[in-house]
């Protein structure tokens, strides 16, 4: 899975380049009007993450993710015109990757309407676009799971285009109305906080939880800045600099970021620690597709195939055309003997992928035995 962050050399010569040329101008918008109008509520800006979004919410009010501000306390905001303006970040102990920024000289004429998604609402993604420096409508998309009940930082799991620099930016429907934050996502499976979350933000920000919110923005930081700081080889990484990257990320409450260590320390070969991030994960959002898929991975690689079929079994109902769900349905039936997970798995892999089909039934007919299971820490 890939986040929506890029790492920080490449993202620090992108925003030096935008500061260094005029501003482009105002990208075509190829949507439904009233989603083009919403457009002018989404902000490029830069602060701990050098180019990410913001979504006016009312005059002089800004809301974007914790993610993109780790502790700072400014960030700098884009107008279309080209100039900028810096805001102020208002300190803030909701647990959530949200947070909001106050720049008093951008108007709004009324509050963002808000509106929630079901499974027909038709979403667009708007965000500062990497490449342009403008802020532009992507293509629409559709819910891919429901928002977990009962689970107050659960996300909108949608396939609404989405990529580097939408961090923070809108998530509307075909009427314009905001429908939540964009905050992660990666492989066409993207996150959203829903909107219902922007008055919880609300009522746990000021400057009584500067110390809260300061602490919290620094977990991100370093979260984030260990999780750069791992070798691109395989080289394994000491026990040291793992146990603080467990330890920060851990700290930061954040689903994705447990995600993203989880990933580094399957490839790691901490496989039970991974085990761990993505148990966290799920725990805070049992509809998290990502984390389902990465866990599933960690099991597979564990031979723990029959909690690996739980999995599965609802990977498969959301995602019945994904070739990596599928491969991992057709291995893990047959090796932990769940007939009918493997029988599903292949028809579907027969309908959407018939070319490597016969390869997946050849694999099964020679009854293959499991491999050896990796050693657990």
């Amino acid at each position: 899975m890939v986040s929506f962050r890029i790492l920080r050399p490449m993202m620090l010569a992108l925003l030096v380049l935008t500061l260094a040329l005029p501003a482009q101008g105002k990208s075509p918008c190829h949507a439904p009007d009233a989603v083009c109008a919403a457009a002018s509520r989404v902000f490029r800006i830069a602060s701990f993450d050098p180019l990410a979004s913001a979504v006016l919410i009312e005059t002089g009010l800004l809301v974007t993710n914790r993610h993109v501000i780790a502790e700072n306390r400014e960030a700098v905001v884009f107008l279309p015109s080209g100039e900028h303006v810096t805001a102020t970040v208002v300190p803030t102990a909701y647990k959530g990757d949200l947070i909001l920024i106050h720049a008093p000289d951008i108007k709004a004429k009324n509050p963002f309407q808000t509106a929630q998604a079901n499974p027909k609402t038709r979403l667009y993604t708007i965000g500062a676009d990497i490449r342009s420096r403008t802020v532009r409508v992507y293509k629409p998309g559709r819910l891919l799971a429901p928002l977990a009940e009962g689970k107050p930082l659960a996300r909108l799991h949608n396939d609404a285009f989405s990529q580097p620099g939408n961090s923070g930016g809108a998530l509307v429907d075909s009427k314009g109305r905001l429908i939540g934050v964009v905050t992660s996502g990666g492989e066409g499976r993207n996150e959203t906080i829903p909107a219902a979350e922007i008055k919880k933000l609300r009522t746990r920000s000021g400057p009584e939880h500067e110390t809260a919110s300061r602490a919290l923005g620094l977990a991100y930081r370093k979260c984030i800045e260990s999780l750069e700081a791992v070798p691109a080889s395989r080289k394994r990484l000491p026990p040291g600099p793992a146990a603080v990257l467990k330890d920060q990320c851990g700290r930061t409450n954040n689903r994705q970021l447990w995600d993203l260590a989880g990933q580094t320390f399957g490839r790691q070969g901490y496989t039970e620690d991974a085990i761990e991030m993505f148990s966290r994960a799920l725990n805070q959002d049992p509809s998290a597709i990502n984390s389902m898929v990465s866990m599933a991975v960690a099991l597979h690689l564990s031979g723990r195939y029959a909690d690996e079929a739980v999995l599965l079994r609802r990977l498969i109902d959301i995602l019945p055309s994904d070739p990596g769900v599928l491969r991992l349905g057709v291995q893990a039936g047959a090796w932990g003997n769940d007939k009918a997970l493997l029988e599903k798995s292949l028809k579907l892999m027969e309908k959407h992928f018939p070319s490597v089909a016969p390869t997946a039934r050849a694999f099964i007919e020679k009854n293959p035995t499991p491999p050896k299971r990796r050693k657990r820490q």
